[in-house]
C-alpha cells in the first residue's frame, strides 16, 4: 500500500506545472459552472462555493492524473468508484445539498439520485483528461 502511495505522489509531482495548472483551471471553471447549473434548475449543490476547490481541484485532478494512462472504460470504472466515495460522503456530511423533488428524483426516483450522480460525474474523468490535454497541447505546444 505504501508502494503504490509513493508512486501515485510521484506521478502528480512529475506532472509538468503548465499540466497542472490547465487541470486546475479547467476543472474550477467547470465545478463553478456545474454548481451554479445544479442550483439554478435545483438538482443539487455544494453547500459552500468554496467546496469547488476541495472537490474538483484537491480530489479530482489527481485522481484524474493518476487515470490519464487508462483507456476510456477504466478511466470511468475507476472514477465511478472515486465519485461514489465523494458523492456518499457529501449528502452523509450534508455538505451537499440535493433539492427536494428535484428533476431526477422524479425521472429516476430519490433512492438512485446518488448512484445517477455518480455515474454521471465519474464521466469528468476520462472527459477531463480528454480536454485538458486538448487545450494544453494547443496553449503549450512548443513551436
Amino acid at each position: 500500500m505504501k508502494n503504490i502511495f509513493l508512486t501515485s505522489i510521484k506521478t502528480i509531482q512529475q506532472t509538468p506545472k503548465t499540466m497542472l495548472a490547465t487541470y486546475a483551471t479547467i476543472y474550477f471553471l467547470w465545478g463553478l459552472g456545474m454548481n451554479w447549473f445544479g442550483a439554478e434548475v435545483e438538482i443539487a449543490r455544494f453547500s459552500y462555493w468554496w467546496q469547488v476547490i476541495t472537490c474538483y481541484i484537491l480530489y479530482m485532478v489527481p485522481i484524474s492524473i493518476l487515470l490519464k494512462k487508462y483507456s476510456f472504460f477504466n478511466q470511468y470504472a475507476y472514477g465511478l468508484v472515486a465519485m461514489g466515495i465523494l458523492e456518499f460522503l457529501g449528502y452523509w456530511l450534508q455538505t451537499s445539498y440535493a433539492y427536494p423533488d428535484n428533476i431526477l428524483d422524479k425521472l429516476f426516483n430519490p433512492q438512485n439520485f446518488s448512484l445517477g450522480m455518480a455515474m454521471f460525474f465519474a464521466l469528468y474523468f476520462p472527459a477531463g483528461n480528454w480536454l485538458v490535454n486538448k487545450v494544453h497541447n494547443a496553449v503549450f505546444q512548443k513551436k
